[in-house]
């Protein structure tokens, strides 16, 4: 049931940012500023903004940056982290030591504010972002892989392998890592919202999506000062945040239960 729900709300986030210039009402960026905060109506389903911008079309187009977010912002940490903690796992020793130096350097400093401090020096933008969350995301997954590399490696089919004397690459990459990517993978659904509320986040703050590009982090850090007059324009993106989230959880729920992953 879960994994069904999160397919159907997800999916339907994927629909509506796919069909984003055939579904929207309106031009997303498009000012009038004759019908500037108007409240929810028939011409305007979610009300209008300080530029009379339709809010409704904003949050359509914002699934498109949003979507883009949680993807591209697991996938390259998780590449990342599944390389690096297969290889320190397997080949143990100094690499192992090595590698798990870099993790503790990294976890030791708050997440967020060193993901402020890289795109900062990058500067502001998505690009910023990605690498920003490549660089500080990898080593959760690092340590989900080498737990389960340290494991996996004993086993008997391994063993066997080696017995048949295949290449520590074809024993690692072949044999050992497809049975050791089942949690990561589950990982990575729940990752996905932390990944979109920290999107969000950095683009409140400013560091993120700019001006006037329609995404959901945006439009509250916008609607902020019209919170008691027009509670429309930051409560919509929230409610939008807070569904796509919830989409995720359940999808890293439902493929925990299907895959038998235990938390």
């Amino acid at each position: 049931m879960p994994l069904v729900l999160g397919v159907l709300l997800v999916g339907a986030w994927a629909v509506l940012a796919i069909g984003a210039p055939w579904i929207a009402p309106y031009d997303p960026i498009a000012q009038d500023l004759m019908v500037k905060l108007q409240p929810p109506s028939a011409a305007h389903w979610l009300g209008t903004d300080n530029f009379g911008r339709d809010i409704l079309s904003r949050v359509i187009w914002g699934a498109r940056i949003d979507l883009q977010i949680g993807f591209l912002g697991v996938i390259f940490p998780f590449l990342i982290g599944t390389c690096i903690g297969a290889v320190s796992g397997y080949a143990g020793g100094i690499v192992d030591n090595l590698f798990m130096r870099l993790v503790d350097i990294v976890l030791a400093f708050p997440f967020l504010v060193l993901m402020i401090a890289i795109i900062a020096v990058l500067g502001p933008g998505l690009a910023s972002f990605y690498i920003a969350m490549a660089l500080v995301g990898w080593v959760s997954y690092a340590r989900l892989i080498r737990a389960q590399v340290l494991v996996f490696k004993h086993a008997d089919f391994v063993l066997a392998a080696k017995s048949l004397d295949f290449g520590h690459g074809r024993i690692l990459f072949r044999h050992i890592l497809p049975n050791a990517l089942t949690g990561s993978i589950v990982f990575a659904m729940s990752d996905a919202v932390l990944v979109i509320l920290n999107g969000a986040a950095i683009s409140y703050l400013g560091l993120g999506v700019q001006p006037p590009t329609a995404e959901w982090g945006l439009m509250i850090a916008e609607g902020q000062g019209f919170i008691t007059t027009a509670w429309w324009i930051t409560t919509f993106p929230g409610l939008a945040i807070v569904v796509l989230a919830f989409g995720f959880s359940l999808l890293a729920d439902g493929l925990g239960e299907l895959l038998g992953v235990r938390e």
